[in-house]
């Protein structure tokens, strides 16, 4: 068994810091619901794509380390790794936003994970060779089938889909607010994953 995660919306959740770097610059109230998509949304309502744009770099860049975890994430790698479970992070992200600040983003992601313990003998453990992130997704799912991952988790159904039957597919969709391929397992809370795994 080899369990791949993507990085982004499924170990870190981003909703939270967007309002909060949105009102923070006083492009959004703060009654302003506290989920990426609510503020995209309001944004492009108000035709501030640009602000959009650069609001993300600036949350994937320079503030990421304010972004938190998922509820039970770390819990849940943890009882995986007592467990002895191989794991490992593939994710496409590019190297810079596409405009706006050149904040390296792969180094961006790697503090993160670093401040969240990933690397600590007391936390998880895991070394460094262990965290991919890819320049396209075509790159990421080539990196998911050479490393041999039979389990990959991911919130987005368009790379679930370009998977092959070969790996088992796990579609994190906190809210559920996203339809499920039928043969996809699914999971809505990071506590579940032990049991989607049969463990």
């Amino acid at each position: 068994m080899l369990v791949g995660f993507d990085f982004d919306n499924t170990l870190i959740s981003y909703d939270a810091l967007f309002r909060k770097v949105a009102v923070d610059k006083g492009l959004l109230p703060d009654v302003t619901p506290p989920h990426k998509n609510a503020v995209r949304d309001s944004l492009r309502q108000q035709g501030m794509e640009e602000e959009w744009i650069h609001l993300q770099g600036e949350v994937y860049g320079s503030r990421i380390l304010e972004a938190e975890p998922y509820p039970s994430m770390q819990l849940s790698l943890r009882r995986l790794s007592a467990l002895q479970v191989p794991m490992c992070i593939v994710s496409h992200k590019t190297r810079t936003p596409y405009r706006g600040e050149p904040f390296d983003l792969h180094a961006a992601a790697r503090g993160w994970l670093a401040q969240e313990g990933f690397h600590d003998a007391e936390g998880l453990g895991w070394p460094g060779d262990r965290v991919y992130f890819e320049l396209t997704k075509e790159a990421k799912i080539a990196r998911i089938l050479e490393l041999g991952c039979t389990h990959y988790v991911d919130d987005l159904p368009e790379i679930l889909d370009l998977l092959p039957a070969v790996v088992e597919k796990i579609f994190f969709t906190p809210r559920g607010d996203a339809a499920a391929h039928p043969e996809w397992k699914v999971m809505r809370d990071w506590n579940q994953l032990p049991g989607l795994l049969g463990l």
